[in-house]
Parts: structure tokens; C-alpha cells; sequence
């Protein structure tokens, strides 16, 4: 990571919490987020989309052993409740709120996107923030492998829907058991779960 907009706030004496999700697209399943405080620097961070299963894998304890963090999972019904949206920003604010209270002195959290969440003191959203700040890039890293994982175990239970595969993504293979086999209990039921028709040319 080039450019770490973290170091910025560290020099003017705040400690910096990053926040990221997980899962906001999929039609099952829930959204993950995670909230990092960064202890230490901790090489090879980088937006979690960019980083192959087993570099994030192996990132996860390097994460773990030198941060305060914390992941938190909303549940499909949650998301069903609030929206993906005000689910999203419900969930953050809970896991960063277990980050907050458990560190001294003047605090900042980054959020990635555009979204303030409105409860801590100092927030500021960061657009693309998981290729800015290495504290937003563990969070980011943490959810995704949470998440993958939390998938993996539920393509178990049902396995006719390659949940381990496409990790619940409107992949056409997943519209196609959904067709077949109906929605399972962790599917979004306020998402759309057919398939859009295939627009055709009128001329």
C-alpha cells in the first residue's frame, strides 16, 4: 500500500479504526463487518479483492495477533428488517463500538465508502478506503475471510446451491438452484432471487 492515509492521523496523535464489509451483494447469507485498530504495521494489506484466498488466509492471524479488532455477522432477517444498507452501517457501528471502547484518547474511525455511520465523535468516510488505509484493508480482509468461511459451512447444509463456490453471489448457477429448489432460511427474501429476463434489441 502505497499511500497509507492512516500514518496522517497517527502523526497528529488519533488512533485510527478502520471499518469494512463483506457481502453486501449476495442474495443469501449475511453481511460481515470487521472493525481494525492496527497495534503494529503489518505487511501485504491491500484491498481484500486484490488478494488471492490463501494470501487473505494467511494475512488473518498477522491481522488478529497485531490489531484490536473485532468481526460482527447481521443476519439475513436483519438485513430483510433494516435493508442492506441500514444493516450495513447497523453492524458496523457495533463493531467498531467494541473497538472504541476498549482504546484511550482521541480516536477516528474510516469507514469505507461514502457513509458516515453518525456515532462516533470523529468519522470519516473513505471511498475505495481498502486500497488507502491499512486499517480499513484489515478490516477488509477479516470480513471477507469470515464470511467465505461462514458460507463454506453453510454449502453443508445445503449443498445443492454451490454456496462454497460462489459464496452466495447472483451467480447464474445460483439463480438456477433457486429456480430448482426454492430459497433456503439464509436466503434475503427482500432481494430479488429470479433472474432478470435478458433485455432483447428491438431493432
Amino acid at each position: 500500500m502505497r499511500d497509507n492515509i492512516d500514518a496522517r492521523y497517527i502523526a497528529d496523535g488519533l488512533k485510527v479504526i478502520g471499518i469494512d464489509e463483506a457481502g453486501r451483494g449476495p442474495l443469501c447469507g449475511p453481511v460481515v463487518v470487521a472493525a481494525v485498530h492496527l497495534l503494529a504495521p503489518v505487511e501485504g494489506l491491500d484491498d481484500s479483492k486484490k488478494l488471492s484466498e490463501s494470501r487473505r488466509e494467511a494475512l488473518v492471524p498477522l491481522i488478529t495477533e497485531s490489531s484490536v479488532w473485532q468481526v460482527y455477522s447481521v443476519l439475513p432477517s436483519v438485513i430483510d428488517e433494516l435493508n442492506i444498507l441500514h444493516a450495513t452501517l447497523w453492524g458496523m457501528g457495533r463493531a467498531a463500538g467494541k473497538v472504541y471502547d476498549r482504546l484511550h484518547g482521541e480516536r477516528i474511525v474510516l469507514i469505507d465508502g461514502n457513509r458516515l455511520l453518525g456515532k462516533f465523535p470523529r468519522e470519516e468516510a473513505v471511498v475505495k478506503g481498502d486500497a488507502q488505509s491499512a486499517s480499513i484493508a484489515a478490516a477488509s480482509i477479516l470480513a471477507k475471510v469470515h464470511r467465505d468461511r461462514i458460507m463454506t459451512k453453510w454449502d453443508l447444509l445445503y449443498p445443492q446451491y454451490g454456496l462454497a463456490g460462489h459464496k452466495g453471489y447472483p451467480t447464474d448457477d445460483h439463480y438456477a438452484a433457486l429456480a430448482a429448489y426454492g430459497p433456503t432460511p439464509i436466503h434475503r427474501r427482500s432481494f430479488r432471487l429470479v433472474k432478470k429476463p435478458e433485455q432483447t434489441a428491438l431493432f
